[in-house]
């Protein structure tokens, strides 16, 4: 029985062009299908019978995967695959990779503006200025010198251990919490390693840089909020679940937390109902601290290597196990 043809299919993107992806295709001699998946049930409809699936943000889980040819690779434009079914994948025989470096820079760069302008309550001058107020001292009762601020990563992989190298000139102190991570590791990017509950009661500054998963969903929640120092700033630009944003308005109205700043949420796009949107002294972003000229290409780019050493039956870069 002869073989069936290899499908190579995008079931959403938003790029402006998928010349990586078409070059990889037309060098093994297939075409590049592209679609526009919102839900699963357009991921199903797209991917029946593919071997070689890039997937954005539409939803795939274990119906997809259903439809996928056996033994086909699922290669996530990103780091994060919390909207991919990993179980439903190992079932299928389907391998699943990831692209976890393409924008670390950038988003360690994000993270770090976010940390600097909330600390140095910039949002709440702003806002003031624009509204007739007038004087540092009438507006900001409080104000640490950064040498006073201890900044607390929640995780310490890649993009954590970049944040840590680019708050060193500033002059903070760094902590961080993660179990993955060696005493010494830290230690060498000048980063001290404590627990969890040592990380909120010392963090001045808290950014979070964890991955989505049962075990962290809503880990900042209302108990663990309310362990953080009085007037602590809370960034985000890993993963909108990690945090209970409705917890997170509260203290931030009630004055016990003195600022935010997210580049992601629970829903995306945000809808009007979130409640940080009515929370003072928040910055927010849409999604977007990935986002540059070079981190886009290097993220198209990676992916499609990865389809061609699979093509070419060559270990692959980063399967996610």
């Amino acid at each position: 029985m002869k073989p069936a043809p290899v499908r190579m299919v995008v079931t959403d993107h938003a790029f402006g062009s998928l010349h990586h992806e078409e070059a990889v295709a037309r060098a093994h001699g297939l075409s590049l299908e592209v679609h526009d998946c919102v839900e699963e049930a357009d991921a199903v409809a797209a991917v029946s019978g593919a071997t070689v699936v890039f997937n954005n943000m539409a939803p795939f889980g274990k119906e997809a995967l259903a439809v996928m040819a056996p033994g086909g690779v699922l290669i996530r434009y990103g780091v994060g695959v919390d909207n991919l079914d990993l179980g439903a994948a190992k079932a299928r025989g389907v391998t699943v990779c990831n692209v976890p470096d393409y924008g670390a820079e950038e988003v360690a760069d994000h993270a770090l503006a976010m940390l600097l302008a909330l600390l140095r309550r910039m949002p709440l001058y702003d806002r003031a200025l624009r509204d007739g107020a007038w004087g540092a001292k009438a507006l900001v009762a409080d104000l640490p010198a950064f040498s006073q601020t201890t900044v607390g990563l929640l995780g310490f992989g890649r993009i954590a251990q970049a944040v840590a190298r680019r708050l060193r000139p500033f002059g903070f102190t760094v902590i961080a919490s993660d179990p993955n991570v060696s005493v010494s590791l830290a230690a060498a990017a000048g980063v001290t390693l404590v627990g969890f509950p040592e990380l909120l009661a010392g963090s001045n500054a808290l950014s979070l840089h964890l991955p989505l998963s049962e075990a962290t969903r809503h880990i900042l929640d209302e108990q663990a909020l309310a362990a953080l120092p009085e007037g602590a700033v809370v960034v985000n630009v890993a993963r909108g679940g990690l945090v209970d944003e409705a917890a997170l308005a509260r203290a931030l109205t009630s004055g016990k937390l003195s600022g935010a700043g997210f580049d992601v949420f629970e829903t995306e796009p945000v809808t009007e109902d979130c409640p940080l949107l009515r929370a003072p002294n928040t910055i927010f972003s849409p999604h977007a601290a990935f986002y540059s000229n070079k981190s886009l290409d290097n993220l198209q780019r990676l992916a499609a290597e990865e389809a061609d050493r699979f093509l070419q039956g060559e270990p692959l870069r980063c399967p996610v196990e």
